[in-house]
């Protein structure tokens, strides 16, 4: 089904790489103008230079997700360029581990929820207010399986996951309490292929080292369908939110990791 977001304004962070690179391209293949923000300034405007060329309304935002200021600006630009806001995919986020807890700094702790967090409670902050001025829209706040269980080496981690994953169903609860049209919803990607895996420090500082993990070795093991999910695989879900088609759907999580959140098999021999 073609043209699933047509005509809807989506504002995607975090949209230069990864999850949400694709949750941008598949936006704007299905109809929608797409406001990608980053700090990433290299690949973020290579994306909407491509997605321009193809004949796809988008624009990218130069945005830390952590600033305020920042934000009120984001948000004033698309209201001045387009006069709405149908859907806010708060997508930005970092994983930092550490092999104990106690070997993790609160600067790393601090950095990653205010990344992973107050990120989050900032988009809806100043998104909402526009979105309510046309009574409807769709809030996609990315969680993770590390929201939704525990994991050794990403206490710090799961616990900014797992308070997204409570936060989209308290503003859930309050956009029906205003009957503003607003939907909430949070996706939980499991092990997906993306450059945030080459990125995860755990050397317990600041810096740290980049942990050489590869995710599809690794959800060879630990997912029932063995193996790696795609970034397109988590879009998919996204615009499934998005869209009319799950206008039914608020306060409630998707999931999407290959059944690991299900449960472990020993596979069979071929």
């Amino acid at each position: 089904m073609a043209g699933q977001v047509q005509g809807k304004v989506a504002l995607v962070t975090g949209g230069a790489s990864g999850i949400g690179a694709a949750i941008c391209e598949l936006f704007a293949q299905e109809g929608a103008t797409v406001v990608a923000t980053d700090i990433d300034e290299l690949n973020g405007p290579e994306l909407v230079a491509k997605l321009n060329k193809a004949g796809r309304e988008a624009i990218f935002l130069k945005q830390d997700v952590t600033s305020e200021e920042r934000w009120a600006e984001v948000v004033a630009e698309v209201d001045k360029r387009y006069g709405r806001l149908d859907v806010l995919v708060s997508n930005a986020g970092i994983g930092i581990g550490a092999p104990s807890i106690v070997d993790m700094t609160l600067a790393d702790w601090r950095r990653q929820t205010a990344i992973n967090l107050d990120g989050v409670f900032l988009s809806v902050k100043h998104s909402l207010p526009l979105m309510r001025r046309h009574r409807s829209g769709s809030i996609i706040m990315m969680s993770s399986l590390a929201g939704l269980r525990g994991a050794a080496n990403l206490a710090g981690y799961c616990a900014t996951k797992g308070g997204v994953r409570l936060f989209a169903k308290a503003i859930a609860m309050e956009c029906a309490q205003f009957n503003d049209g607003i939907r909430v919803n949070s996706v939980h990607p499991g092990i997906i292929d993306t450059p945030i895996w080459a990125k995860i420090p755990t050397g317990g500082n600041a810096t740290g080292q980049n942990a050489p993990i590869d995710p599809e070795e690794r959800a060879k093991f630990a997912t029932p369908l063995g193996r790696a999910g795609q970034a397109i695989e988590i879009a998919q879900g996204v615009l499934y939110l998005a869209s009319d088609t799950s206008r039914y759907v608020t306060g409630t999580e998707l999931v999407i990791d290959g059944g690991m959140y299900a449960g472990g098999v020993v596979r069979q021999p071929q």
